[in-house]
């Protein structure tokens, strides 16, 4: 199992910048893929963006690309994704989440990952 802890959420105008970043603990060695959703009010866990651990590739949610990325520091067990052009829209709590399925390699689903973060609010202002 693998335990994981965000931080770097705010509040920030349209047009603005946050970076936010997960540490990993526990059963890293066995990570496959490491992955950002979101959830707004009144809706469903959405995802955002993920990176596979061993060659760092990456996958983005239409609505993020171009604005989004999503990087990581293998020797700090830690990832981070990096927003810029942020929209009002971009508002919700954002959480990280791991998995050690190599099938979420190609998987966009929360339910397919079994690690979270507690989630971190990112309010962006009109």
């Amino acid at each position: 199992q693998v335990q994981l802890v965000e931080s770097g959420g705010g509040l920030v105008q349209a047009g603005g910048s946050l970076r936010l970043s997960c540490v990993a603990s526990g059963r890293t060695f066995s990570t496959a893929t490491m992955a950002w959703f979101r959830q707004a009010p009144g809706k469903g866990r959405e995802f955002v963006a993920r990176i596979t651990w061993s060659g760092g590739r990456t996958e983005y949610a239409e609505s993020v690309k171009g604005r989004f990325t999503i990087s990581r520091d293998s020797a700090k067990n830690t990832f981070y994704l990096q927003m810029n052009s942020l929209k009002p829209e971009d508002t919700a709590v954002y959480y990280c989440a791991a998995d050690n399925k190599l099938s979420t390699w190609y998987s966009s689903r929360a339910s397919d990952f079994g690690s979270w973060g507690q989630g971190t609010q990112v309010t962006v202002s009109s």
